[in-house]
């Protein structure tokens, strides 16, 4: 109970949320580190993905491989990049090892949306004369939305549990708020840095739930 108590003064305390090494400003790095690396996830595994799902040839190949790369712990791509000649203490290997945590979840949920959408409404869409492009657009996209979503969403709360690994790198984030709890021995601040970054994560999963409902919500149905 000592330890609760005096992680819940830690986490009340003023002095905690304000200034450079405050609970904000952290906050604020570790979001941004986020919206980061998910952002250049998508954009490498998204369009690869939709294209193989489209293709129906290769994504298998493709899926596996990226599930290969979840057996590979991230923190130890973080150390090779580190140690390695292009590597370094900064953002950069953080993003890098990041980025390929998270394109796993990314690749596989839109491949397998894309390959899931029913093949009589892709026949039917053809037999309409649609082009490839207009298939992929205005057919299989949209139906494959809520797996690729879906991926998009775990990929985020990945992330965010995560980056707290750039404090190791010597970057920004929640992170350093726990590094700096065991440079001090101080147990309730390891805590508390592990309760901000729990309760992110909850956010940004609920977030991610909550714009789900609405987009899936039609214009009559209240809210």
């Amino acid at each position: 109970m000592t330890v609760l108590t005096d992680t819940w003064r830690w986490l009340t305390d003023p002095a905690h949320w304000s200034g450079e090494n405050g609970v904000w400003h952290r906050l604020a790095e570790h979001l941004q580190l986020t919206v980061v690396c998910l952002a250049l996830s998508c954009l490498i595994a998204l369009p690869i993905a939709l294209l193989l799902g489209h293709l129906g040839r290769g994504g298998a190949l493709a899926v596996n491989l990226a599930n290969v790369g979840r057996a590979v712990p991230t923190f130890a791509v973080l150390v090779l990049l580190l140690l390695s000649p292009i590597g370094g203490a900064g953002a950069w290997p953080t993003i890098v090892a990041l980025v390929l945590f998270a394109i796993p979840p990314l690749l596989t949920n839109a491949y397998v949306g894309m390959r899931g959408v029913d093949r009589d409404v892709v026949r039917a869409a053809r037999g309409m004369g649609m082009t490839g492009r207009q298939l992929l657009l205005a057919v299989e996209i949209p139906l494959a939305l809520p797996l690729v979503l879906a991926g998009v969403r775990i990929a985020a709360v990945q992330l965010v549990a995560t980056a707290t690994l750039a404090a190791l790198a010597g970057g920004g984030g929640l992170g350093r708020i726990i590094t700096a709890g065991f440079n001090l021995a101080s147990t309730p601040q390891v805590v508390a840095g592990a309760v901000l970054v729990a309760v992110f994560a909850l956010l940004v999963e609920g977030l991610f739930e909550l714009g789900g409902r609405l987009g899936r919500r039609r214009p009559w149905e209240p809210a």
